[in-house]
């Protein structure tokens, strides 16, 4: 079985397929997470407990993992693992990275542990001394997860850099398992410290497949300890700008939810739902569209092919809005019906429900710009500029945490959302224009043009599912699971085939790549006539 989910990936529609797929599948898994969180403990103590518990954990493990990783690592690996210095090098880097990680976050760690009372009252000031109690013991346990996860890590790089993505896809829904398990088994005899306990387990899980998938691809552990390492050296050399973006990213994050702790109970929780909720969208279409266009946006930037990367980034935006665009109309019409399925049950009433809707709301109208931020960031990646990518973060982190502090006024929690979504389409706007300017036109006409094209059909897409939303409730009640359930489900589906019968009718680039590549993959006897993109398909 490791090693049929260990095969290598062999194009980069290939490899985008299947990190949307199971990032699909892991935010599914999220979301019924998320629904037993919330049916077993509602928005109250235990959850603002527990999800502030994760911001000093996520936060070191950001620095100094995320940072690390994602600025030189993948490419060093390959370049040893398919060149000269050939497999043994390869895996000597990935030693000599898990043992200086490993033995870094075990030392940070152990500060954290005893530390953990005071940095519960610096991220939860205003929580009382039972909630800061259980954040304690929740952030002294979810430790471990940290430890576990930082070490899957350097495992899943090197899975992505031999081009094993299905491994490496499938490891974070077996954490979302692991969460799960601790929610519904571990909470009934431990109580709530099951949940962090249930952290563990999926982070052990996640450890296990991605080492197994390294192993089975003939890799051993031996413990390397070479500071000095000349790759080692270069890894801490371009982390630098890398990990100072991660920090300001997650420090924005830690004051939202130091925000939220200021209102009323319930807040961060339903901020944390909200979020979670709107991240399935931008998670599933824009990061891998972003993973897929990265390498060849690096290739002409190496070349400085500026025809080509622009030709490149193009089609990459005009596919995100494609998909992000009825998503958006379909997560705004429909947000009450998504939060209701999702979280809404047990303890987790009706009035959370419609703060939770409230605040996706706001999250939903900023799904164009935090997909294209994650898109462009790597187009800057790919022409080596981390430094205006962390410019552009920095504005964003400070325009939100200002905005918040004003907007949290009047709309409450859901001026969170308002706030993130504001400041989204300023990172954006300022790393298009400075993006223009680094390498002239970005081909905005024919963004425009599909975007013309794109907004008719989700006009004539959000009429249908108002409709039908009428049509469904007078058939089906809904004021039940299901029926809330078949109301999002119908009028949702209808609204989505509409969309794509009118982008059809209107002759939209990105519809008929898409409809190519479809029969393309399963019906290889026919090949529309109309194709725009012969290389890139919309998947």
């Amino acid at each position: 079985m490791i090693r049929f989910l260990s095969q290598e990936t062999k194009t980069i529609a290939s490899a985008a397929t299947i990190v949307a797929a199971f990032s699909f599948g892991s935010r599914l898994a999220g979301f019924i997470r998320d629904r037993i969180l919330a049916g077993q403990f509602g928005a109250g103590a235990v959850l603002d407990s527990y999800y502030a518990a994760f911001l000093v954990p996520d936060l070191l493990f950001s620095l100094l993992v995320i940072g690390a990783l994602s600025a030189s690592f993948i490419p060093l690996f390959t370049k040893h693992y398919r060149g000269l210095g050939g497999k043994n090098k390869a895996w000597n880097l990935v030693n000599v990275i898990v043992n200086l990680i490993g033995i870094s976050l075990l030392v940070a760690s152990l500060g954290l542990f005893f530390f953990a009372p005071q940095i519960a009252h610096i991220i939860a000031p205003t929580f009382s001394d039972a909630k800061l109690t259980m954040v304690t013991a929740f952030t002294r346990v979810m430790l471990i997860s940290d430890w576990l996860l930082a070490l899957s890590v350097v495992y899943g790089s090197a899975l992505q850099g031999m081009k094993r993505f299905l491994i490496y896809s499938l490891s974070p829904i077996l954490y979302n398992l692991g969460i799960i398990f601790g929610a519904v088994v571990l909470t009934k005899s431990m109580g709530p410290i099951g949940l962090a306990w249930g952290v563990v387990i999926g982070a052990a899980l996640h450890f296990a497949l991605q080492y197994f998938g390294v192993r089975s691809a003939g890799y051993r552990y031996r413990f390397l300890w070479r500071p000095r390492d000349a790759d080692a050296r270069e890894i801490g050399r371009l982390m630098v700008p890398r990990t100072m973006g991660v920090a300001v990213n997650q420090l924005n994050n830690v004051i939202l939810v130091m925000i939220a702790t200021t209102l009323a109970a319930g807040s961060v929780t339903i901020f944390q739902f909200a979020y979670n909720i709107q991240f399935f969208v931008v998670g599933v279409v824009a990061v891998s569209f972003a993973i897929a266009a990265f390498p060849a946006l690096s290739e002409s930037a190496a070349k400085n092919d500026t025809d080509g990367f622009t030709e490149t980034l193009s089609q990459t935006v005009r596919q995100i809005l494609f998909f992000i665009i009825p998503a958006t109309v379909v997560f705004l019409l429909l947000r009450a019906q998504i939060v209701r399925v999702v979280v809404g049950a047990g303890e987790f009433g009706w009035e959370e429900t419609i703060k939770t809707a409230d605040t996706l709301a706001f999250f939903t109208l900023s799904f164009f710009a935090q997909g294209l931020v994650f898109l462009l960031a790597r187009a800057f990646y790919a022409y080596r500029d981390t430094v205006t990518p962390f410019v552009a973060g920095l504005i964003n982190a400070l325009f939100t945490v200002v905005a918040a502090m004003l907007f949290v006024r009047e709309f409450g929690v859901a001026g969170l959302g308002l706030a993130f979504s504001l400041a989204a389409l300023v990172n954006v706007s300022i790393l298009w224009i400075t993006l223009r300017i680094k390498v002239g036109s970005l081909r905005e006409p024919e963004i425009l043009q599909s975007l013309f094209r794109i907004s008719i059909a989700a006009i004539f897409a959000g009429v249908t599912i108002q409709l039908m939303k009428s049509v469904v409730v007078a058939v089906i009640r809904n004021d039940t699971f299901f029926g809330v359930l078949f109301q999002g489900l119908i009028a949702g589906g209808v609204g989505l085939v509409v969309y794509g019968g009118v982008a059809w009718l209107l002759k939209t680039p990105e519809m008929i790549d898409f409809v190519s590549s479809m029969h393309r993959k399963f019906f290889r006897g026919f090949e529309p006539t109309e194709t725009i993109s012969k290389d890139q398909g919309a998947i």
